[in-house]
């Protein structure tokens, strides 16, 4: 009864895709062109994956697919723990096309090959299943394909999904499919929940106890080994290389994966900051490089010196007080100049927040506001260890974020707090390799 259920299902999926699809075009495509590089290797979407070499007897084969920038940093140490004994293969492929160009440059010794995720249409999935042709597929996050799914299921190929959490809005989505959640999380063989949180989520959904697994948050861990900090020569490098090498001692401020509406807040605390006699310098790195025009837009109606990085990759034309930073792949790198960081997409009408981790890892003072529900539990440790601040508004974000910047005693503290939380939340690596191992064919 239950398999005649799944393919019932399965087949009013396939009926209702393409018209969703059709609906859902004229939403996606101008984001699409806006952000670019969607052109290219176009035939990979439809299923036409580039020809892998022949599978080798006793090497395992592994698909990860990682949607985006964050989740591509999140799998760099999982990669290269699966491949460090040659024994493991990996197929690594991604959704959006920034992630991709990540992708490319940090695994092209370390996999097998990169490429993009496939349309979950029937006849796509299949094409790219026939050539990639995985021993275990793995999914990230709150990524579930109903297609992905079934041709997984269809050639007896277990699938996990890591790092898995559940925002709200998903909670509510999966209590109003119940039948469908449950059949889209009957063929996932194991789920590695980022938090204990997400755990309990995943539970009240109607995942099974005994898939769930508490292996912790993956992105602690890119932390801990894309990021470090930066010697004297490299900051002086950096510095001139982003407009500030005119005021070596002048404090940086991080906009870190800002929305609408955070760059002009941090342009306020820039404007009271001198006004108050410190030095600023403001470096905004958006979360989306396509809003380059609209914030160029609000930086031409003041007279601060600023430029925009993607215009002048190598050095800046001249001395600024603004870098705008609408490149792809270096928030990482940059986050090791701030002294102070605001977390974006954390204050209203926004929601949903940016990753705090990496500022954590590095000892960044952060300050962010009331919308973090996508890191209710990475901002809940930090808070609880005084690692972080968490403001209501942009007007408590604006006066927190001078403080700290008049104050080397808060911001000391906050840093050693921060790295102590950090590297508390060590080990989900280890626990997701765990995981993973167990599912392959000779072990269950």
């Amino acid at each position: 009864m239950r398999a005649l259920c799944g393919k019932v299902m399965i087949w009013i999926y396939r009926i209702l895709f393409l018209p969703a699809l059709l609906f859902a075009l004229p939403f996606y495509l101008p984001r699409m062109v806006r952000r670019g590089g969607y052109g290219r290797n176009w035939r990979q979407r439809f299923g036409a994956f580039p020809a892998l070499p022949p599978k080798r007897a006793g090497i395992r084969r592994v698909w990860i697919q990682a949607v985006s920038v964050g989740e591509v940093a999140a799998v760099e140490p999982l990669v290269r723990e699966l491949t460090r004994n040659g024994r493991t293969e990996v197929v690594l492929t991604t959704t959006t096309s920034t992630g991709h160009a990540v992708a490319k440059e940090k695994f092209a010794q370390t996999t097998l090959a990169t490429g993009f995720f496939p349309v979950d249409f029937w006849l796509c999935s299949q094409k790219a299943w026939k050539r990639i042709q995985p021993d275990l597929a793995v999914l990230m996050e709150g990524e579930l394909w109903p297609e992905h799914l079934w041709q997984a299921g269809r050639r007896g190929v277990p699938v996990a999904l890591i790092n898995a959490r559940v925002s709200d809005a998903s909670l509510r989505r999966y209590g109003r499919f119940r039948g469908f959640a449950r059949m889209l999380f009957a063929r996932i063989a194991a789920v590695g929940a980022g938090s204990r949180e997400d755990a309990r989520r995943l539970g009240q959904i109607g995942v099974p106890p005994e898939k769930i697994s508490g292996t912790g948050n993956l992105k602690f861990e890119a932390g801990a080994t894309s990021l470090r900090q930066m010697d004297e020569v490299e900051i002086r490098r950096w510095r001139a290389r982003l407009g500030f090498g005119d005021a070596p001692d002048a404090p940086i401020l991080l906009g870190s994966s800002t929305w609408p509406g955070e760059e002009a807040l941090l342009l306020n605390v820039l404007k009271r900051a001198r006004e108050a006699a410190i030095p600023l310098r403001l470096l905004l790195v958006p979360r989306h490089a396509e809003r380059r025009a609209e914030i160029s837009r609000l930086l031409e109606k003041t007279n601060w010196r600023w430029f925009l990085r993607s215009q002048h990759p190598d050095t800046a034309p001249n001395a600024a007080d603004i870098c705008v930073a609408d490149t792809t792949g270096e928030l990482s790198r940059l986050t090791a100049l701030a002294k102070v960081a605001f977390i974006g997409k954390s204050l209203p009408p926004n929601n949903g927040g940016q990753s705090p981790i990496e500022c954590a890892a590095l000892g960044i003072p952060l300050v962010y506001g009331p919308c973090m529900t996508n890191f209710r539990e990475a901002c809940r440790g930090l808070e609880l260890e005084n690692a972080a601040i968490c403001v209501p508004d942009a007007t408590a974000a604006a006066n927190t974020l001078l403080e700290l910047l008049n104050s080397p005693e808060k911001r000391a503290i906050l840093s050693q707090n921060a790295r102590r939380w950090h590297s508390a939340n060590q080990g989900a690596t280890t626990a997701t390799i765990h995981l993973l191992d167990s599912l392959f064919p000779e072990k269950r």
